[in-house]
């Protein structure tokens, strides 16, 4: 498979290629996609569900149940609800955060976009997302899917990521680099 590349040489990459493949499969690319979307941000958001995901005294069965009603009241589709089961019965929900980052990787490649993690200060407006969308389109040369996040270590400006490219124009890295230039 074209899109794969690397992914498939971890464990949650083989795991995110077969979630990829099925769901391809059922034309289901978007719906999965929206479905691990909502997960990822419950991730961030929910203590008890992170704890959940990588809690190592829930059994197989103790988890699979546990999963199941979360993805229930989530209303997550039934292609997703059964990876997560799978992802439970072999105690792996631990690696969901990884499987969702290859999945979202393997269906931006398929669409033919890059991929761009943005972090930033303080969050971004629309207004803010949508020019910078713009601009890393016009220089990477094709559509661009922005993973915004925030992180006010960085005190301002942005650090972008486009696969192995990194671009830092925070303020912490020009405190730190005027730090160094003052001592040497």
């Amino acid at each position: 498979m074209e899109t794969t590349g690397g992914i498939q040489a971890s464990l949650s990459g083989r795991y995110a290629v077969a979630l990829f493949d099925l769901a391809r499969d059922g034309k289901t690319l978007d719906t999965v996609a929206a479905s691990l979307a909502a997960i990822k941000a419950a991730i961030a958001e929910s203590s008890d569900f992170k704890g959940l995901i990588n809690s190592p005294v829930l059994s197989r069965d103790a988890a699979g149940k546990t999963i199941a009603a979360v993805a229930s009241a989530m209303s997550i589709d039934p292609l997703t609800t059964n990876f997560l089961g799978v992802l439970a019965q072999n105690r792996r929900l631990s690696q969901l955060p990884a499987v969702i980052r290859a999945y979202e990787t393997l269906l931006s490649n398929h669409k033919g976009e890059a991929r761009a993690e943005v972090t930033s200060a303080h969050p971004l407006t629309k207004t803010q997302l949508t020019a910078l969308t713009k601009g890393l389109k016009a220089r990477v040369g094709r559509d661009v899917a922005v993973e915004a996040k925030v992180d006010p270590a960085i005190l301002g400006g942005l650090v972008v990521k486009i696969g192995s490219q990194m671009i830092d124009s925070s303020i912490r890295t020009r405190l730190n680099s005027l730090a160094l230039a003052m001592k040497g």
